[in-house]
């Protein structure tokens, strides 16, 4: 189904959708996807992302910017506690919030290996905590992790911490899964590999030339097909899947 089929289908009417790491990049490109299938999207990011907000509202679409700490745990509660009680609790879930380390393990500090634990596990955990006992009372939602292909095969490119937050997170993913379904709560990830972001911009010309030639598609991916594969995950078309961690990676990693 063609993107602007997906959302003029209004897959998600009515839904009220939290998405983390929104500024920029993969989350912007699920927060615009989103918006466009009919829900109301909370844009969430350590400062407010109003300049996405403002591009979705001029699209026609619903969004309210929120600036948060994902890693800060008293915080975040506090913050859903209010977004449940202004607008609704949130039906759906995206933990896209994450940042990465380039330095092999001899040049890694433990400061860093810390951080990048921090915010891709424990702000994902955090905002799962927060978000779940609404999701049990009224026995529906729907979670989604961005992980990537380096929590199932290690890292390629980056430091030994990513691939290990990433991984963690793929397990979240399952473990949430099995313990919420008797709630009708899906949990699922999107492990996607070489985005066309302000991560895979660092890059230098020859370090991408390689990478691309190691994917059996030839190119990057775009924002946009990542959101594609988390809309999916969370329309009514997925309520039975739950648990996966779905590759959208070029056919770079196949599992």
């Amino acid at each position: 189904m063609a993107a602007d089929t997906i959302a003029e289908a209004k897959l998600l009417a009515e839904k009220i959708t939290i998405v983390t790491g929104a500024a920029r990049g993969i989350g912007a490109a699920i927060a615009r996807r989103f918006a466009a299938a009919g829900s109301l999207v909370i844009a969430v990011d350590l400062e407010e992302p109003s300049e996405l907000v403002f591009s979705i509202e001029a699209e026609g679409g619903q969004a309210v910017p929120v600036a948060l700490d994902v890693t800060d745990h008293g915080m975040v509660e506090r913050t859903i506690q209010q977004l449940a009680a202004e607008y609704a609790p949130c039906d759906i879930l995206v933990n896209n919030a994450g940042i990465i380390a380039r330095e092999t393990i001899e040049n890694l500090s433990h400061e860093k290996w810390l951080s990048v634990m921090d915010v891709n596990l424990n702000g994902a955990f955090n905002m799962c905590k927060a978000v779940v006992p609404y999701m049990q009372e009224r026995k529906s939602g729907s979670i989604l992790n961005i992980t990537s292909i380096a929590g199932k095969m290690g890292d390629i490119t980056a430091s030994p911490a990513y691939g290990t937050s990433k991984g963690a997170v793929n397990t979240l993913t399952r473990s949430l899964a099995r313990q919420l379904a008797e709630y009708s709560i899906t949990v699922n990830a999107v492990a996607p590999h070489a985005v066309e972001t302000d991560m895979s911009a660092e890059w230098s010309q020859e370090k991408r030339r390689a990478v691309i030639e190691s994917i059996p598609l030839k190119r990057l991916a775009r924002p946009e097909e990542i959101a594609d594969a988390a809309l999916f995950l969370v329309s009514p078309g997925a309520r039975f899947i739950t648990g996966e961690v779905l590759n959208v990676n070029g056919g770079a990693l196949m599992d």
